[in-house]
């Protein structure tokens, strides 16, 4: 398979021109993307969406994709430095705002060391990032270091609705038509409550976890 390279040893010249092709507010912009391309060697056509760029100075320089190609799904890490040798295996752990972190393998491409996949946990994945406000991610790589990234997903469910779609997943999740109410959306509403009706909330929680033991 083909993949895109967005980092290498002429990202200073590509961010250089980037400065000047693009309006200052564009490089701000922290919204998910939706691409089709085609491959060329199959030139058959895939899709994916595409995590914003990382913003400079903040994290390591990683991209995120969720790809259908031939009906597959398919979670793609891509990085600006070594992540393992090619066709090798290696951990990528996920957390999804303050939820409890996702550890998967992931695989190195034949042909690359710093990009990687997933198909076993791609549709798993895919669902949580549409339940947070941003992931945070984690890379363990070949020398022993650890590459990391926060990634915004306030953006993310119109370019993953269309990717399920291209694969046919597009009425096997919930989540796309409407957010998954997440801990952090309710402790902020949560934290806006007078004492009393906090404490009626917590009753009803109270009782609803009871009944579920």
């Amino acid at each position: 398979m083909k993949h895109r390279r967005y980092f290498g040893h002429s990202t200073p010249a590509k961010l250089l021109l980037l400065l000047i092709a693009c309006p200052l507010g564009a490089l701000a912009d922290n919204t998910w993307s939706y691409h089709q391309e085609s491959d060329s060697l199959s030139n058959k056509t895939y899709s994916f969406a595409q995590s914003p760029l990382p913003r400079p100075g903040l994290y390591d320089d990683i991209m995120l994709e969720i790809v259908c190609k031939e009906n597959k799904l398919q979670a793609l890490i891509e990085a600006d430095d070594l992540i393992a040798s090619p066709g090798s295996r290696f951990n990528l752990e996920y957390q999804i705002d303050k939820q409890t972190p996702v550890t998967v393998e992931m695989k190195t491409l034949p042909d690359s060391k710093r990009k990687g996949f997933t198909e076993e946990f791609a549709k798993h994945m895919a669902d949580d990032l549409l339940t947070g406000q941003a992931v945070f991610i984690r890379v363990n790589t070949m020398l022993r270091t650890v590459l990391s990234i926060s990634i915004p997903l306030d953006s993310v469910a119109e370019p993953m609705k269309h990717v399920f779609a291209d694969c046919g997943l597009g009425s096997s999740s919930n989540n796309i038509s409407e957010p998954v109410y997440s801990l952090t959306v309710f402790e902020q509403e949560f934290n806006k409550l007078p004492l009393e009706q906090q404490q009626q909330v917590l009753a009803k929680i109270k009782k609803i976890m009871l009944e579920n033991r």
